[in-house]
């Protein structure tokens, strides 16, 4: 595998944005905020590593069990989609997620901080060759991915092996937390392309043979996406990977990371995925489809490790809508990941 990956999705944003109000930076509780944070990174940074997973599932506990971050939408989503999971199942299946959130979100500071040697210890790689494969056309390659595991190393483990990575990043709504934040992601051979300018520093990239990561399992507004089957159920979903495959003309390659039962991981690259031949509404929308496909399959293999307290069926369909028509006017008018 060679090139560069760029990687849409760095921040944890169940245990950052949405936590937390945002407020300007001279604001006293911004300060404060800032504050606590950087001291839970020193403590971090001096825990060995088994501490840092018992604080992470306390965090996760109190999420889940204590504020009940939308654990009424996760049982919900979770029942819906895979109904053969008994109640007790769905219920263990729900608070091994939340479990697994706080420690990924502390294993993520402090793997930041240790630096990404850290990271080639405890990460695998399996199907590198299909990622090679996609190299060999020379259109680059757009990795498919999702917040399964823990997402936040995906990109360390790949610098970790040698390659260059720029990462696209969306500022996180808290200032204080951004600035946190942003300095775990600083990492020797990580760099950041600028979400404004993002869709045309991608498909440079790929036109010099290197690779882009996309995420696409989160709901989007009913103006910036199209609706495809996620789990039977309608899910509204940004087509901007399909439009960049077809524009590029590079292969798309499904890339997960998943957590072993012994605390390390596992970074699986499967088989590549042509792209779209258009542009076309319905082109789009059946490369969209198959993406969310992949993803479902991803998510069924560990589901645990997926994000279930995502409303990732919040944005429905109107009543009586002709999403298909819809769904095509949108195509001629926006290019997704333009600004």
């Amino acid at each position: 595998m060679g090139g560069t990956l760029a990687f849409p999705m760095i921040g944890n944003d169940h245990f950052t944005q949405r936590s937390l109000p945002r407020y300007p930076d001279y604001c006293t509780l911004c300060s404060m905020v800032k504050a606590v944070l950087s001291f839970l990174l020193w403590l971090v940074g001096i825990m060995p590593l088994a501490m840092v997973r018992g604080l992470g599932r306390l965090v996760g506990f109190i999420f889940g069990n204590v504020m009940r971050h939308h654990r009424d939408d996760a049982l919900e989503a979770l029942e819906r989609s895979i109904p053969e999971l008994s109640a007790e199942e769905r219920k263990k299946t729900v608070n091994r997620m939340y479990l697994l959130q706080g420690i990924h979100f502390m294993e993520f500071m402090w793997y930041s901080l240790k630096g990404i040697g850290r990271v080639k210890q405890v990460v695998e790689i399996e199907g590198r060759e299909h990622a090679e494969e996609a190299f060999e056309r020379g259109r680059g390659l757009i990795a498919l991915t999702a917040h399964i595991g823990c997402f936040e190393l995906m990109p360390m483990a790949t610098a970790a092996q040698g390659y260059k990575l720029s990462t696209i990043v969306k500022q996180i709504k808290n200032d204080a937390v951004n600035e946190v934040v942003e300095k775990l992601r600083t990492h020797e051979g990580l760099t950041f392309l600028s979400t404004r300018h993002a869709y045309r520093d991608c498909l440079k990239a790929l036109r010099r043979n290197e690779a882009v990561g996309m995420i696409i399992d989160q709901n989007m507004v009913r103006s910036s996406g199209i609706f495809v089957d996620f789990f039977g159920k309608p899910a509204c979903t940004s087509p901007g990977l399909a439009f960049m495959a077809a524009q590029s003309q590079a292969p798309v390659v499904p890339v997960f990371i998943y957590r072993k039962p012994d605390g390390t991981f596992l970074l699986k690259v499967h088989p590549l995925m042509e792209p779209p031949p258009d542009r076309e509404a319905e082109s789009v929308r059946a490369a969209t489809q198959a993406y969310n496909d992949k993803i479902e399959e991803a998510v069924r293999e560990a589901p645990e490790q997926w994000i279930w307290m995502h409303r990732r069926w919040n944005t429905k369909p109107l009543e009586g809508q002709d999403v298909t028509r819809r769904e095509r006017k949108r195509a001629r008018q926006v290019r997704p990941g333009v600004s």
